[in-house]
């Protein structure tokens, strides 16, 4: 018997990838392709959804090929995708009727500060979970039926179909026979009652949304289709947003258990069982899996820029050349010397969720150098995360005393140990930081049998390095007084030039 293996798809926000695990959760193969990114105008963001399914498709191609593994010793496929991103197409053909619309993109802001002005919010947070914003899949949708010519009336006849990215993915992978998300995507809609984990008519009637339009809603580990590749049929067996999978790959299986991701932007999602917890600092309630007939909830703070903040030190003020270089022009200084980087280039995310703030950078001086900079845009990604932890603790009453990490950016050890510092608590890296595709695998092997059971997959989680607080309480209050200063003017600047 040939061994088999699980192969995960992770659609994020700037690249496709594939990563081939074998039975005990290590990496056998991995392949990645970058898409463009396409910014029609200020704060627009949008994607080409076929160039996402293309470069998803050879990623599966490569991964297979360079490893030698073949097609049919894939035992099921399990998807991960960057979650609020809408694509909507036609049924007939298959072909998107206008770009993806991006989950940074903010075009539809005013729209929601009219729904805030006519009193919507609360309805609105009580039923999905969700605050009232433009990062979110309702908007844009709405916002593509009202201007894409004639999508309106295909929508009204059942002509056309939407989908986060994993719903697009499972239409192409399956020759578009399945058109369906789980509950943790579509918790993620403004169009879910997440207590019941189904769609709600009052909010599609708000946004004016046909029903006929929206994905069949499932468990997030279950048989979804078969996916057709190179003549080789596959179950695809997994599916969750990358955040909730993260957090399952993290083996986050218990209340009060939190993991952060550390990507384009940082995502902390605390597991709460059964509860829905409804914030009242400003963070998100979401659905973390259904499996089983359980649907467990999480409270979930996003920061909106994160490693972006790298990139732009690399693409927009050209100080680095390569991402990696940071960490090296960052060490050679002890501090930032006074600078603080906001960067809130589409505004603020958890717990401040205000979309007119913008990117600034606060107390230069003429010594101030490209090394300060690139320390003061790392620090930014860890005081975001404590802004987010501190609510997560205000909503949850409870005390974290440990945070696990992944994503790209937890490679950076004087980020990682900064963070731990700035957080006064226990900051965890496990071996095997591509938990976001780990969780997906996870979800579609535990669907297929390929593994028999949670229990069996927490063993395999395993820490790679722990970093522990070594700054002094002095030091920590005066740097965090500094950066909450830094977002107060950066709020103000913002408020005086809507």
């Amino acid at each position: 018997m040939k061994e088999k293996f699980i192969l995960a798809l992770d659609a994020g926000t700037t690249s496709s990838r594939c990563i081939i695990f074998d039975s005990n959760g290590n990496i056998r193969a991995t392949a990645q392709k970058e898409f463009s990114q396409i910014f029609p105008q200020p704060g627009w963001v949008e994607h080409d959804a076929i160039e996402i399914w293309e470069t998803q498709l050879s990623t599966i191609v490569e991964a297979t090929e360079k490893s030698g593994i073949e097609l049919n010793q894939i035992a099921a496929i399990g998807i991960t995708n960057q979650r609020e991103t809408t694509v909507v197409w036609e049924r007939s053909s298959g072909k998107p009727i206008y770009n993806a619309i991006v989950w940074q993109d903010r075009r539809t802001s005013d729209y929601c500060n009219q729904l805030k002005a006519d009193g919507l919010k609360e309805t609105i947070q009580q039923k999905t979970g969700l605050v009232l914003d433009a990062y979110f899949s309702a908007t844009k949708l709405k916002w593509i039926l009202d201007n894409v010519p004639g999508a309106r009336v295909k929508a009204e006849k059942g002509e056309l179909a939407f989908g986060t990215i994993d719903s697009w993915l499972i239409w192409k992978l399956t020759n578009g026979k399945v058109h369906a998300t789980d509950a943790s995507n579509a918790s993620r809609t403004l169009l879910l009652n997440i207590h019941i984990g189904e769609w709600d008519e009052d909010l599609l009637k708000l946004f004016t949304i046909p029903k006929s339009i929206l994905p069949e809603v499932k468990e997030s580990s279950t048989l979804f289709g078969e996916a057709i590749i190179n003549n080789t049929s596959i179950p695809i067996a997994g599916n969750a947003g990358d955040q909730q999978a993260a957090l399952f790959g993290q083996m986050c299986i218990r209340p009060g258990m939190v993991k952060n991701t550390y990507g384009t932007g940082c995502f902390m999602l605390m597991n709460t069982g059964t509860e829905a917890i409804l914030s009242k600092n400003n963070l998100l309630t979401t659905i973390a899996w259904k499996i089983n007939n359980k649907t467990e909830y999480a409270l979930e703070g996003s920061v909106f820029i994160a490693g972006a903040v790298v990139q732009w030190l690399r693409d927009g003020i050209k100080i680095i050349n390569t991402s990696q270089e940071v960490e090296v022009l960052a060490q050679q200084v002890e501090n930032t010397a006074g600078v603080y980087i906001v960067p809130a280039f589409a505004g603020l995310g958890a717990p401040y969720w205000n979309q007119q703030v913008r990117g600034s950078i606060f107390g230069l001086t003429r010594g101030s150098n490209n090394s300060h900079i690139a320390k003061a845009a790392l620090d930014s990604i860890a005081y975001q995360t404590f802004d987010v932890l501190k609510a997560m603790e205000a909503d949850s009453k409870i005390s974290i005393a440990e945070l696990r990490v992944d994503g790209g950016a937890t490679i950076n050890n004087q980020l990682m140990q900064f963070q731990s510092d700035i957080l006064n608590t226990k900051v965890v890296r496990p071996k095997i930081t591509e938990t976001t595709a780990l969780g997906a695998a996870y979800l579609a092997g535990l669907a297929t049998g390929f593994w028999s059971s949670i229990s069996e997959i927490q063993k395999q989680w395993q820490v790679e390095k722990e970093f522990t607080n070594s700054m002094n309480e002095e030091k920590r209050t005066s740097l965090l007084k500094g950066w909450q200063r830094a977002v107060k003017a950066s709020i103000l600047w913002g408020d005086e030039h809507q």
